[in-house]
């Protein structure tokens, strides 16, 4: 009885549950996925070593080219000169021969007269007296008044001698007054000037020379 009793056991034993067996291995086999699946990288490696491997092209864009240069000056209009054709001259005819002039022994009423002679030529001006060019008071024919001078030289209160250079023409007439020694006033210079202007010579030579002039109160 004990035998018979064991037999069914061990039958049972035995036997396997396929369809467990199937169930775990799936079971693993998801979880062993599952597991590569996170040890697995991000990016595969031949995908980084391609975007390593890119290369970035710049283009770097040329200089804008430099401006123009600015046209040239328009040309100024061609002046067309018509130059006048010359026209040839005929050639002129030779003269008739002229005629032996008839020569009459009596004078006709039609004939010229012969201009009379010319006058003798005026005598030269006189020279006049010579003159001292180093004092010309004796060559003075008209003397200017003295008012304007004497009152200068009573204002600076002043004696002594100055002398002017004066140029005078051969009518007499002065050109020209400077100082040629001063009487050391400024004032008394300027009338003394300007009277000696008006002083006319006596007709002669012209020249220049110089004029003492004594200062007194």
């Amino acid at each position: 009885m004990t035998e018979h009793s064991l037999h069914p056991d061990t039958h049972e034993r035995q036997t396997l549950n396929w369809p467990r067996i199937v169930g775990i291995s799936f079971v693993i086999a998801l979880h062993v996925a599952a597991l590569m699946l996170l040890l697995m990288p991000v990016a595969p490696p031949g995908a980084q070593v391609e975007e390593e491997e890119v290369t970035l092209v710049n283009f770097i864009k040329p200089p804008p080219p430099p401006p123009p240069p600015p046209p040239p000056p328009p040309e100024p209009p061609k002046q067309i000169v018509m130059k006048p054709q010359t026209v040839p001259k005929p050639s002129p005819l030779p003269p008739p021969p002229e005629e032996p002039p008839v020569v009459f022994d009596e004078p006709s009423p039609v004939d010229v007269q012969a201009p009379p002679p010319a006058p003798p030529a005026p005598p030269a001006a006189p020279q006049g007296p010579a003159r001292d060019m180093n004092d010309l008071r004796a060559s003075i024919c008209v003397m200017p008044p003295q008012g304007q001078l004497a009152s200068a030289v009573g204002r600076a209160r002043i004696t002594g001698q100055m002398r002017l250079q004066i140029t005078f023409t051969a009518d007499g007439s002065v050109t020209d007054v400077s100082v040629a020694q001063s009487s050391r006033d400024r004032n008394v210079d300027r009338a003394a000037v300007n009277w000696a202007k008006r002083i006319k010579m006596c007709p002669g030579q012209p020249g220049a020379g110089i004029l003492p002039l004594d200062l007194k109160q």
